[in-house]
């Protein structure tokens, strides 16, 4: 009996190794004739049905955004900006200029453009042009052409330039009105000079103000990534529609940290329009000094609001001091529309039309009042350091 017991015990060692040998390294032995193993209430996402696997609501016909890069990316642009460099400070040593010579070093700089019109206008980054002697585009089918500055716009780093090619792809302006925080965007553009690119993220911010990127800001801020290189480039969403020109990213590295901001399509189109049709971005002004309105403030100075832009500063015979406007003031609105902070007075106040006679809402100590002014011209000013 105890033979017996023994060699039961070894038969069944052994079928329980090869059993594990067989499982692990020929599993498909295994397998009944339809390819599924005979276990029963398993299901393995490899062998089930379609109709057995979960599928996420609203993603039965998704097919990522290929169509989207496919209508938009042919309308964007490598933009190569040459400039004179600096000369050498030992430029003038006879020994120096032996060896060296006297020519000026050329300084090379890579961006993005977007085409928006079959005739060959392209929007871009005033500071990927900025100081350029020579300007060259090259579009994504291979063809090269230098490009002509129609205008710039420092105050929102918009630049447009004119080509003289036919047949260009336009990318179609979308509505900024219709974007929403949380929607899939995809950022197209020649990153680092690697060749056109494309990126996808969400929209992660609309109407960001305060980074001291240019005079007037509204940014659409986006975890898609963006790169030097990417400037001038386009934000497009799901139907490939432009939404936005990057500019600019949040970084402490030089690379894409997942923050990034371009400028809305509708701040583009307008300074495009000034442009193409004056050479110029016409501007409202009243000359005044703003500031934020503290609740430090409102609240030493008693006053019945918590939001507005405080005068701090009226420059004299100007269009605020001639209205009535004076230093301490605090403005609620400008032409009926409410006025939070100094970035939207900016606003409101550039939307004027110069020479026209705008309604100032004005808090005044305890005191409401409104006062009527002649709008004046923006003077133009020079680009803020980026």
């Amino acid at each position: 009996m105890r033979r017996l017991w023994l060699i039961f015990t070894q038969a069944v060692t052994v079928a329980l190794a090869v059993l594990f040998v067989v499982v692990t390294l020929k599993p498909q032995w295994l397998l009944r004739n339809d390819g599924t193993r005979p276990l029963p209430g398993v299901v393995s996402l490899r062998t089930a049905s379609p109709a057995a696997a979960p599928v996420v609501p609203g993603t039965e016909n998704f097919s990522g955004y290929a169509g989207a890069a496919r209508a938009a990316a042919p309308a964007v642009v490598s933009v190569v900006a040459s400039k004179p460099g600096r000369r050498n400070p030992h430029a003038q040593d006879p020994s120096f200029r032996f060896f060296f010579g006297d020519r000026v070093p050329e300084q090379v700089g890579f961006g993005s453009g977007v085409i928006v019109s079959p005739e060959g206008i392209l929007l871009t980054n005033n500071h990927v042009i900025e100081g350029a002697t020579d300007i060259e585009v090259r579009l994504s089918d291979g063809r090269e052409a230098r490009a002509e500055i129609v205008g710039t716009d420092p105050e929102t780093d918009l630049a447009v330039l004119r080509v003289a090619l036919d047949k260009l792809p336009a990318i179609t302006l979308g509505r900024l009105d219709a974007l929403q925080v949380g929607d899939v965007v995809l950022a197209i553009g020649n990153p680092f000079n690697v060749g056109q690119t494309v990126t996808s993220g969400i929209v992660s911010a609309l109407g960001r103000q305060g980074l001291g990127l240019s005079t007037f800001e509204s940014f659409v801020q986006t975890d898609a990534a963006i790169n030097p290189g990417n400037s001038g480039g386009a934000l497009v969403d799901v139907r490939g529609h432009l939404v936005g020109i990057n500019t600019a990213i949040f970084s402490r590295s030089g690379g894409s940290m997942g923050i990034g901001f371009a400028i809305p399509v509708d701040v583009a189109q307008q300074v495009m329009e000034g442009l193409l049709r004056d050479g110029q971005v016409t501007r409202g002004w009243i000359g005044v000094e703003p500031r934020d309105l503290t609740p430090e403030f409102a609240e030493n100075f008693k006053l019945p609001i918590r939001e507005g832009a405080l005068i701090t500063g009226v420059l004299q015979d100007g269009p605020a001091s001639k209205g009535g406007v004076r230093p301490g003031d605090v403005v609620i609105a400008v032409g009926g529309q409410p006025v939070a902070n100094t970035a939207q007075l900016l606003h409101r106040v550039a939307a004027l039309k110069p020479g026209s006679e705008a309604a100032i809402a004005l808090q005044r100590g305890s005191q409401s009042l409104q006062v009527t002014l002649t709008v004046g011209q923006r003077p133009k000013q020079s680009q803020p350091r980026r």
